[in-house]
């Protein structure tokens, strides 16, 4: 019964998204021209990536606040590496990008698998010491557009099979995710884990290893999405890459039905919860609507997730005692 409400859940989403995209339309028809297509399906690469390792720290029960900062510091490391090595191989830009954002990751996961930190204290913690590294690093200077290499530019572009490679990327992203999640070993402990932690270590599942290796998966992903983000908007400023990127982020997770308490989601559901934010945040740009008002609807979307987990969970609760069988 479970998985009925949760795909119904998914279905749901895909169709509320369709509704969104044609009430858009009929306020404003060029809402639908190929470029505003087109910028939708370039700002998701974005979400589904990040959303990725979000989704599987938040199935072991845990949360992370910092997924922002570390895209932002990643990105700014990149950027100013692209100042002073114009040459620099796309290739060792993003093995930097991906590196430091594991480093911060695994500094996440040391913080809560091993010195027992609550994930969202830690985190939160880490969000404002990655954000002041930000700072740090760049000195408050952006990194201009005649700073990114043109070949970073068009990753976002075209590919030769006519859709941007970073769309193709993120789709390998979460083929991968799904691949791990369901056939290997270590992600179903992870899910194992999400569900009942001293359970899970009493059958003998490394919890802190685990543990430790979510958060740093998370961390290289936001990494990643840096150079990401330097592709699909042309520069860095320090001020805005990546701020509130982690509400985005955990609100696409929570909506696609990944339970907020840990030990269940699905890859197909964040997906569909990437899409529908994606629609909402090119349609206010579209509409003219203040970009003030995207905090408002995430975090709505949030508490409408959550309390709809609640009644899933309720019900289930029911069912499984027989005090209310179908």
């Amino acid at each position: 019964m479970a998985e009925k409400l949760l795909r119904f859940r998914e279905l749901g989403i895909v169709a509320f998204t369709l509704v969104l995209i044609g009430v858009a339309a009929l306020v404003e028809p060029r809402f639908i021209e190929w470029e505003n297509l087109r910028n939708i399906l370039r700002y998701i690469p974005l979400i589904v990536v990040v959303a990725m390792g979000q989704m599987m720290v938040i199935v072991s029960r845990n949360i992370d606040l910092s997924v922002g900062s570390t895209l932002g510091f990643s990105a700014i490391v990149v950027g100013n590496l692209f100042i002073q090595y114009p040459d620099l191989p796309l290739w060792a830009a993003a093995l930097v990008a991906t590196l430091i954002g594991a480093g911060l990751g695994a500094f996440n996961g040391l913080l809560v698998a091993w010195l027992n930190i609550p994930a969202i204290i830690a985190t939160l913690g880490t969000l404002s010491i990655y954000r002041g590294l930000v700072f740090l690093i760049s000195g408050g200077r952006q990194v201009d557009p005649n700073h990114i290499p043109t070949g970073l530019i068009q990753l976002s572009q075209t590919s030769p099979f006519g859709i941007p490679w970073l769309v193709i990327f993120a789709a390998g992203v979460a083929l991968a995710t799904f691949l791990f999640l369901r056939f290997v070993q270590t992600g179903r402990e992870i899910y194992a884990i999400g569900s009942n932690p001293g359970a899970a270590a009493l059958r003998g599942i490394a919890v802190r290893k685990n543990t430790f290796l979510v958060f740093t998966v998370c961390g290289a992903l936001a990494g990643i999405a840096g150079l990401m983000f330097a592709s699909r908007f042309g520069y860095v400023n320090p001020s805005d890459t990546g701020v509130g990127f982690e509400l985005v982020v955990i609100s696409a997770v929570i909506i696609g039905g990944t339970n907020v308490f840990g030990g269940s989601g699905t890859v197909a559901g964040t997906l569909t919860g990437c899409l529908l934010l994606g629609v909402i945040y090119v349609g206010l740009a579209v509409l003219g609507i203040s970009a003030f008002w995207q905090l408002a609807i995430y975090g709505l979307a949030i508490l409408l997730a959550v309390t709809f987990d609640t009644l899933i969970q309720r019900r289930l609760g029911k069912t499984k005692d027989g005090s209310d069988m179908l």
